[in-house]
């Protein structure tokens, strides 16, 4: 064996670069986020050949003193820590000090850069030279040249220039979602592809995701305690077909964590099915004490100290914001509830309506010549117009008409066709009286379980883990409906499952509660079962297409729809409703043109 010896900075720099810098886009991530804690208000990247050939990002920030420039390209040298109580509280985007070392190590890396108050700029080509005077207004200039260029086999690894790209530009996009306020602007080959100016939250929403998203999407602020959600989530009329609209942020830093991502997806399960996922941009605000940054170098992984409580808080901010029906809200004004300390403020998201939106307009005047051409029409004799039944009219000084109108007739027995004061609504009746049966249904059985007990007894055999599980969960599974005991040293016995779960198989369903009671309730499990089987039997109840409605009936559904939460989808994310302003009927027909 041979005799144990140092490594040499360079290769131990190179080893670090296999986990920091792992393609271009990795390069800019790390520099861009330099340049947002040096406190600049303007930031512009430059890439060529999808970066490998070339990355350049200049700030206007408060630039590096000279005698710390050359210390930059230094493993473990930083501004951003000193102690292990700052590590436990960062604050900053970076802190580990080891990605300018590590870009150095495999790329041709040169930092000009001019503190405030210096008298001109200083310039460092390369780790262990000294700094040299160069030309420079003011911030910071960081130039990687060739990148892998000492490792050709890594270079090897990366793929075609409009891949890596495409890398640059997410991760350019996630810094810039996080931070609106600083101007930033991306050019590839010499072609501008972002030109953001310092705005507000919505529109640098509107400018990155599209108008399409912020006109599918709902405004989502709470606060709890120390924790605050601010951000917009689509709804399902938006889901995509892979997870590439997805932005959380915790505390303007982007993340992918599996307990956020888990929350967010049960707050969808009742409005998104199948294998679309949802599109959000989201910043959660958290006291940095309790939520540890370093798990990883890339610094994309955190870990939560309360999980449990900040997993329950995305969910029901989430769900919260989704549930309420845009069949309530059409006749109203979306108002922003106020943001957070350390959020972005409710005046950065400017206004915004998630659904159509009209004004309170009486509709006596339109209804009532309606249903009297519709009388006219009717046989004069006796009981003709208890049989037509037409709904009154409110009188003339009645308040505002409902947010969906009132209906005018059915078309093909599938769609119903109403008015409101904006223009024309017409309503999907199947998948609208889904929605209705399906929450109702939910509400009646929000309660204690009935539970339906076996005739005999099933044994199952199970590992260590789950009959440990087992024990210390057993109140909760009780809670449940479930009644379960230990048959020996690797077996449980099974004696009663939750009644409406009394088809399903007894051994696949315990089985699947204790895989995840580790980290979820079991509630959560249960609960999905029991809305997967509510919202077939919603189904199966809503009325069908080529069933004929009265007017009153019309009318009483399009007012449950306006109390039903969520009943902008049916249950398997389809939407119910839409809106016809009066304005796109006119353009449609080219009036006034």
């Amino acid at each position: 064996m041979p005799a144990i010896h140092r490594l040499s900075d360079p290769l131990i720099n190179q080893i670090a670069a296999g986990e920091v810098v792992e393609r271009p886009a990795s390069v800019l991530k790390e520099v861009l986020e330099n340049a947002v804690d040096a406190d600049s208000q303007a930031i512009e990247v430059l890439l060529e050949a999808g970066g490998v050939r070339r990355i350049r990002i200049s700030d206007d920030g408060c630039g590096i003193d000279k005698g710390d420039l050359a210390l930059a390209l230094e493993r473990h040298a930083t501004s951003k820590i000193a102690s292990l109580e700052d590590l436990e509280s960062v604050a900053t985007m970076g802190f580990r000090g080891e990605a300018l070392a590590a870009i150095a190590s495999v790329a041709r890396t040169a930092i000009t850069s001019r503190a405030r108050g210096a008298g001109h700029a200083w310039r460092v080509e390369g780790p262990g030279r000294a700094p040299e005077p160069a030309p420079l207004n003011h911030g910071t200039v960081v130039d990687v040249q060739e990148l892998y260029y000492n490792t050709p086999a890594r270079r090897k690894f990366l793929k075609t220039e409009g891949t890596e790209f495409a890398h640059c530009d997410e991760a350019f996009r996630r810094v810039a979602l996080a931070r609106p306020d600083i101007a930033m602007q991306l050019t590839h080959n010499g072609r501008v592809s972002h030109r953001l100016p310092a705005s507000d939250m919505t529109r640098r929403v509107g400018l990155l995701m599209g108008d399409d998203f912020l006109n599918h999407a709902r405004a989502v602020s709470v606060e709890a305690g120390p924790l605050q959600l601010t951000g917009f989530a689509s709804l399902p009329a938006y889901s995509r077909a892979s997870r590439d609209a997805q932005y959380f942020f915790v505390n303007g830093r982007f993340v992918r964590d599996k307990l956020i991502t888990h929350a967010i997806r049960e707050a969808y399960r009742d409005i998104l099915h199948g294998s679309r996922h949802p599109a959000y941009v989201l910043f959660l605000q958290i006291d940095p004490r309790t939520v540890d940054v370093n798990v990883h170098p890339a610094k994309i992984e955190v870990r939560f100290r309360e999980s449990r409580a900040v997993h329950q808080f995305v969910y029901h901010a989430v769900e919260r914001a989704l549930g309420h029906s845009g069949a309530a809200e059409a006749g109203r004004d979306a108002v922003m509830p106020s943001a957070a300390p350390g959020a972005p403020p409710a005046a950065a998201f400017g206004h915004y309506a998630p659904t159509p939106t009209q004004s309170p307009l009486a509709m006596e005047s339109a209804a009532r010549n309606y249903y009297d051409f519709a009388a006219s029409a009717r046989p004069s004799e006796p009981g003709a117009q208890n049989r037509f039944n037409a709904p009154a009219m409110p009188p003339e000084n009645a308040g505002e008409a409902p947010p969906l109108g009132f209906a005018l007739a059915q078309l093909h027995g599938v769609y119903i066709l109403a008015q409101n004061a904006q223009g024309m609504v017409l309503v999907d009746m199947h998948a609208a009286h889904e929605r209705i049966l399906y929450e109702r249904l939910k509400t009646v059985l929000d309660g204690t379980p009935s539970i339906q007990r076996l005739l005999i007894p099933a044994v199952l055999s199970v590992s260590a883990r789950e009959m440990a599980t087992a024990e210390s969960c057993e109140e909760a599974l009780a809670g449940m409906g479930f009644e379960i005991s230990a048959a020996g040293p690797t077996a449980l016995s099974v004696r009663t499952v939750p009644a409406l779960l009394a088809s399903a198989d007894v051994g696949e369903l315990t089985r699947s509660v204790l895989a995840e009671l580790d980290d979820m309730p079991a509630t959560d499990v249960i609960t999905a079962r029991r809305n997967e089987l509510l919202a077939t039997m919603a189904c199966h109840g809503a009325v069908r297409a080529n069933r004929t409605l009265t007017i009153p009936e019309m009318n009483a559904l399009l007012r449950q729809m306006e109390a039903t939460d969520r009943a902008d989808q049916c249950n398997h994310g389809r939407p119910t409703w839409t809106q016809f302003s009066m304005a796109e009927l006119d353009r449609f027909f080219l009036r006034g043109q």
